[in-house]
């Protein structure tokens, strides 16, 4: 029986071919095989054998494991990614350790404060390698002064450090270590005693991945908020109706995502402008926008996708990872309803706008696979874009 299209070596194939702008014919024509053969294997019907996956990888001039599969995910080689992520990894295992003998200096508890505002900065600026870089040592700093001065502000520092550990592990796509770090984040909050900060970790933990838990999650976020009326909570709220809309769209129930986004702009209503300081959540009536959009998205719903996308017009001020976001979803729309030339300048804009957050998320790659499979001969700069993101 043929494997599900997005499964065998065929279908790779397939991909490469078109990504090299070649027909089924000269492909053939390049290979010691017959074109019937080579229909079979893209097709699923037949098997590529190890003699078949070697001409066809040396006739179109990649490497057999791009046909064989799986495909990297990310751009970044391997031993670079785990540069990145090992120390933040490291630095995770040593909330419970206590004071650490090891260090020789430590900034300031004021310092350490502002380097964890400023590197939740630098993820919304998507200058995710600058915030990797910098994150295991403020933590291992923050660690330890919450052990040897503890304050309330520290342990809000500290499950900000953990927060931006989450935004920096899932960009790079490394939701085990994002897990993590959201569990070390409610930690930290929990001991601050800061409702708003322990409601925001339950968002995220929800919407990390679709569970049986995620609606308990939010709801639970916002029994923590209830009665509170300042803008920090109301925000907060706000935001944790938008990802309970999110959670009813990935299991399809249209009604409770209608209801969501109403509570939502209600809130966002009552909050007044964009309120991009509250917990960097960037909670306001363009947020709200941005999730009608994903939730018709995430159900399919591509037509009413599109019509928002298109009538959508970004205030100036948007967070440059708001626009990469807006700009790879308005991209996967534009592709679904045919537009492959537009579909592929609003990819390059947000490649332009925020290379390293528009290489990673499934969207990106959703769209380059679809631009790939609309057409016999990839369009200009297709094949450069695939090669960007490691398809």
């Amino acid at each position: 029986m043929p494997l599900p299209d997005d499964e065998h070596t065929g279908h790779r194939i397939r991909e490469q071919r078109r990504l090299s702008r070649l027909t089924q014919r000269e492909l053939a024509d390049r290979i010691p095989y017959s074109l019937s053969l080579l229909n079979q294997v893209e097709c699923g019907a037949r098997p590529a054998t190890p003699s078949f996956v070697a001409a066809v990888a040396h006739a179109l001039r990649v490497d057999t494991s791009k046909l064989t599969g799986p495909t990297a995910v990310t751009a970044l080689p391997a031993d670079r990614l785990l540069a990145l992520v090992a120390p933040i990894r490291e630095a995770l295992d040593r909330f419970d350790l206590g004071p650490n003998p090891d260090l020789t200096h430590v900034r300031p508890a004021p310092a350490l404060v502002a380097e964890a505002d400023t590197l939740c900065r630098q993820v919304r600026a998507t200058h995710l390698r600058a915030a990797a870089r910098a994150l295991p040592t403020l933590i291992v700093e923050l660690t330890h002064t919450v052990w040897t001065e503890p304050s309330a502000a520290l342990w809000r520092a500290l499950a900000s450090a953990y927060r931006t550990a989450h935004d920096v592990a899932l960009k790079l796509d490394y939701p085990d270590l994002a897990r993590v770090a959201l569990d070390r984040m409610g930690w930290a909050a929990g001991r601050a005693s800061d409702p708003c900060i322990e409601a925001v970790q339950r968002y995220k933990r929800a919407t990390l991945w679709r569970c049986a838990a995620s609606v308990p999650l939010i709801t639970s976020g916002q029994v923590l908020l209830a009665g509170e009326t300042s803008r920090e909570a109301l925000a907060v709220t706000g935001q944790l109706h938008l990802g309970l809309a999110t959670v009813a769209a990935k299991n399809g129930d249209a009604t409770a995502v209608e209801t969501h986004l109403a509570a939502a702009r209600d809130t966002a209503d009552r909050v007044g402008g964009e309120a991009g300081d509250v917990h960097w959540l960037s909670f306001g009536r363009v947020n709200v926008k941005l999730h009608e959009i994903g939730t018709s998205i995430a159900m399919r719903d591509f037509d009413e996708a599109l019509g928002r996308a298109r009538a959508l017009k970004l205030p100036p001020a948007t967070l440059t990872s708001r626009r990469a976001r807006y700009l790879v979803d308005r991209a996967l729309v534009e592709m679904e309803a045919g537009s492959a030339r537009t579909s592929l300048g609003f990819l390059a804009e947000a490649r332009k706008v925020a290379p390293e957050q528009t290489r990673h998320p499934p969207g990106t790659r959703a769209t380059i696979r679809g631009l790939v499979h609309m057409s016999r001969r990839a369009p200009d700069g297709l094949g450069g874009m695939a090669r960007w993101i490691g398809l």
